[in-house]
């Protein structure tokens, strides 16, 4: 029970932290993104995510800036394409 009860307030830890924490360590970014440490270091050497080594070694990320990459590549609905296409087709009258 008491082993439970550790695992239930870690858990709540964690997530306030992510909620509260700025400044992510490389651990947590990983964690809060969802996806493997070593993944994310590949991301950082491919200067693919935003990221910060005040001192030359450690990769510390901002939770905002990770929040905006996350959601940077948004792929449009089939709905919103077909709208799209009849916008487009309306302003040009069909006309080639």
């Amino acid at each position: 029970m008491a082993e439970e009860l550790k695992q239930v307030a870690d858990l709540i830890t964690a997530n306030t932290i992510f909620c509260t924490k700025e400044v992510l360590t490389s651990d947590e970014a990983a964690r809060y993104l969802g996806i493997s440490k070593s993944y994310l270091y590949k991301l950082t050497m491919k200067q693919a995510i935003p990221h910060y080594k005040p001192m030359g070694k450690m990769c510390y990320f901002n939770r905002v800036e990770l929040e905006s990459w996350l959601q940077s590549n948004r792929v449009a609905t089939a709905d919103e394409i077909s709208q799209q296409a009849q916008t487009y087709c309306m302003r040009k009258g069909g006309k080639r």
